[in-house]
């Protein structure tokens, strides 16, 4: 089966992304959201991100121009009806992906293959809500997707070698790393990630130092290019603490409580990047 057309659901960081890569790949897109105004804002964030590039020199204007014409908008799931591969990014929430799934399941045609770009969700329980669940695989991208090259390939318990193999030719053909990962809370990268992250706010709740000394130690001492607090701000503090959630709930071990502190900051709206404060502050 050749992948002709993609639809993305969700048009947030992640979606549009997703939706960048594809279409320099020269696949058609569909980038699917609820409301106008989160596609154009997708579609802004991608024209945005290529006009840096033309601006540096690594593409030119006809280039640029190439890869926007390969994306359409799309405000209707019904739309995927024509797509071969439909990669859902909605937000990190069971039931809102459980739906989608449920919906695709019965608009698209046999052949299509279902990929969710979750971060820690089971992909064997979103696979079993649909009546192709050996169709049904994950594609963890990493933020920001058009930088980052690892994509995490989890298969369901019913996903097909025929089907892995599909979506990691169409993983290099985006330019990525494909790793061939298996169903569990948090896969590999946020199973050893998000502890990190947690540990790092149980540091600065515990007073054992400020975010920036903590930032910095393990910047300088470890080599990180960035600092798990910083990081936890980019990633969305919401997002760090339900991935703890499900790794807590998926492994019933204390090592995956999430810090009072992380709770406490999402109960307030201290979010990250996109709220302007998390654990530092930033100009929205």
């Amino acid at each position: 089966m050749k992948i002709n057309r993609i639809m993305v659901v969700g048009a947030g960081q992640m979606g549009s992304g997703i939706a960048q890569v594809a279409a320099q790949a020269g696949v058609k897109v569909l980038l699917n959201d609820i409301k106008q105004e989160f596609v154009a804002r997708g579609l802004n964030r991608i024209e945005t991100n290529l006009a840096k590039d033309v601006a540096k020199g690594r593409k030119s204007s006809q280039e640029k121009d190439a890869i926007l014409a390969n994306i359409s908008a799309s405000l209707s799931l019904d739309d995927a009806a024509g797509c071969d591969v439909v990669i859902e990014a909605a937000m990190e929430n069971l039931e809102i992906k459980r739906e989608i799934f449920q919906k695709l399941d019965k608009i698209c045609p046999a052949h299509t293959i279902l990929a969710t770009n979750t971060s820690s969700l089971p992909i064997t329980e979103l696979a079993s809500v649909t009546k192709r669940p050996d169709k049904v695989i994950g594609m963890h991208f990493m933020n920001p997707v058009p930088v980052m090259k690892l994509v995490e390939i989890i298969r369901g318990l019913e996903t097909t070698d025929e089907v892995y193999k599909r979506i990691e030719e169409m993983s290099i053909k985006f330019g990525k790393e494909p790793v061939e990962v298996n169903d569990a809370p948090g896969f590999v990268s946020n199973r050893v990630l998000m502890p990190m992250i947690n540990e790092a706010v149980f540091c600065l709740y515990e007073g054992v130092g400020k975010p920036e000394a903590i930032d910095k130690v393990m910047k300088l001492g470890m080599n990180h290019p960035m600092g798990p607090l910083a990081l936890a701000d980019l990633i969305g503090l919401d997002t760090c603490l339900y991935i703890m959630e499900v790794l807590y709930e998926g492994f019933k071990d204390s090592k995956y409580r999430p810090c009072p502190l992380l709770r406490q900051y999402v109960k307030a709206g201290r979010l990250g990047a996109k709220s302007g404060r998390g654990f530092y502050t930033y100009n929205k």
